[in-house]
């Protein structure tokens, strides 16, 4: 059962382990729902919005526990497969820039939506999102209010994280707008696996819980990032939560790009 796990396994495997562990914990957190669920944001890979994808990757830097038939940097080029397969593996803490040509540019709603290969709603391997107009990293605001450590084979709840790629299921993607970080344009989105020990933190020094361990395809695995230039987010009866009260706000981000040495 745990290699099943562990390499996504067959499909009917797949189907197992989605009806066994991946079901919604009773209690919902603050944040948007699922994808297909009313008053979510998750952007599927076929919406019109999508304009471009990204063009290339300039640096890859794979955490461990990753096989070399995940270490493909050029399978996140180009458009979302919605697949489980046609991925490039982070790794545990790893990291990847992807490059854009034309750039990304800041419009009226989201600007580019952010890919895993999540089979489930629940099954959610996190990530920290940074962009670059050319002159340093900035990193988006996160928050993640999973209460305790996620097992191999745990579920966190989409409506607990806000800020992180991962929160939807393959095929759909995580929005992101340039404005909550200030910037006209983006040339580069630089995406850094969350080790899910609990070893990472969020913006207002939250720990980031998430599966662990896994190995083989471990950490986040990237799909594909789309680009839409300020499409309106998707409608939908929704409550938003009020604004957290964070300690510090997003910022330039260091080497391991988590907010503590421990992190690896």
């Amino acid at each position: 059962m745990g290699h099943c796990l562990l390499f996504r396994g067959t499909i009917s495997c797949a189907v197992v382990l989605a009806a066994t562990f991946f079901s919604l914990p009773a209690a919902a957190g603050p944040y948007r729902p699922a994808a297909g669920e009313s008053g979510s944001w998750a952007i599927h890979m076929d919406d019109p919005a999508f304009v471009a994808w990204a063009t290339g990757w300039e640096e890859y830097n794979p955490g461990e526990y990753v096989d070399a038939a995940f270490q493909t940097p050029e399978n996140a080029v180009g458009k979302a497969s919605g697949t489980s397969y046609d991925i490039v593996s982070l790794g545990r803490g790893g990291e990847i820039t992807m490059a854009f040509d034309p750039p990304i540019q800041n419009g009226v709603g989201w600007d580019f939506a952010i890919f895993e290969n999540s089979f489930s709603d629940t099954f959610l391997e996190l990530a920290y999102v940074e962009v670059s107009d050319g002159t340093g990293f900035v990193r988006f605001d996160n928050d993640s209010l999973t209460p305790g450590p996620v097992t191999g084979f745990g579920a966190v709840d989409p409506t607990n994280i806000y800020g992180l790629a991962g929160k939807y299921k393959q095929g759909y993607g995580t929005p992101f707008d340039l404005e909550d970080v200030g910037l006209d344009s983006a040339t580069y989105v630089r995406i850094i696996d969350v080790v899910g020990d609990g070893t990472c933190l969020d913006t207002s020094g939250h720990v980031i819980y998430d599966p662990y361990p896994t190995i083989g395809s471990a950490g986040f695995d990237l799909d594909a990032i789309g680009v839409s230039n300020g499409a309106p987010y998707p409608s939908g009866e929704y409550t938003p939560p009020s604004t957290p009260s964070y300690d510090g706000e997003a910022g330039f981000a260091v080497s391991g790009g988590c907010f503590i040495a421990t992190c690896f």
